[in-house]
């Protein structure tokens, strides 16, 4: 950035992950970027595509007070509100560009702060919100334990970071063994989410730190989700498990979160990498 993007019958992208939770990442900021569904879908086939977890648009702010508007969408063409590891990934190209120490993101669901430390960046992901409307619910429920059974899993905790989640509770430490790709999508289209649903499975080893595996609605098992670390921390501090700061441990590595008791923001730290640019017709 200037990402090198550059407007013409090819649009140029960069591929980046954070702890292997993988992004396509398109510059809309001189020319707006409409990509259909359909070909979104295509574009984030593994075999025949780019091969994306989410693809993300960068577009101009919509505030002067911020400096980039994020549109994010989910490997089957659905758009999402937020997406934690592509804010921290698009935090590191823009605060690069703009020689900043922070810069301020615009999403469909927040404004989020970005700032860098060496090779670990920080996103501000803003509140956690907790009420059954807020989730949302199809109908009013507890979210700290909801009436819903999948198997092994049952009565999960449910909180928004952006988007939609629920978190559920092994007591055993052999959450590598639940079959998520046949629960997930049970869970994910469950009637109680209207919206469907972001499903975190997770083992507390101690007040410090969390194991957890994550079925991400419209994109399937990934290596990491960042929202759902997030959720996952907050759940676990709202069930009396976890300090307010603890290290989530994903398939793909770490995250750093924390949920501060001040203003009930949640702030995630972790590494991000840029696999490469490349080209690709829209």
């Amino acid at each position: 950035m200037k990402t090198g993007y550059k407007h013409s019958m090819k649009n140029t992208f960069i591929k980046m992950h954070g702890l292997g939770n993988d992004f396509a990442i398109f510059d809309g900021r001189e020319h707006e970027l409409l990509i259909p569904a359909e070909r979104i879908r295509a574009l984030g086939d593994r075999r025949t595509g780019i091969g994306f977890d989410q693809m993300v648009i960068i577009d101009k702010a919509k505030s002067e007070a911020s400096d980039a508007f994020l549109r994010i969408y989910n490997a089957d063409g659905s758009e999402v509100g937020a997406c934690g590891n592509a804010s921290r990934c698009i935090a590191s190209l823009l605060i690069k560009e703009l020689n900043k120490e922070s810069v301020i993101l615009e999403t469909k669901a927040a404004r989020l702060q970005g700032t860098q430390k060496k090779d670990k960046v920080t996103v501000d992901m803003g509140k956690a919100y907790l009420e059954w409307k807020e989730i949302p619910l199809s109908h009013e429920s507890d979210t700290l334990s909801l009436p819903l059974e999948e198997g092994v899993l049952k009565h999960p905790v449910a909180v928004n970071v952006g988007n939609p989640h629920a978190v559920f509770f092994l007591q055993h430490n052999d959450i590598e063994n639940v079959p998520l790709e046949k629960l997930g999508p049970k869970v994910e289209n469950h009637s109680l989410f209207p919206e469907k649903v972001n499903v975190e499975i997770a083992h507390v080893i101690n007040r410090g730190k969390i194991r957890m595996r994550v079925w991400e609605r419209g994109a399937g098992i990934t290596r990491a989700c960042g929202t759902g670390a997030c959720a996952v921390a907050v759940a676990g501090v709202r069930r009396g498990l976890t300090a307010r700061r603890v290290v989530v441990v994903l398939d793909g590595g770490e995250l750093d979160i924390e949920w501060r008791e001040s203003d009930n923001h949640v702030l995630m730290s972790g590494a991000v990498a840029e696999v490469y640019r490349g080209e690709v017709d829209i």
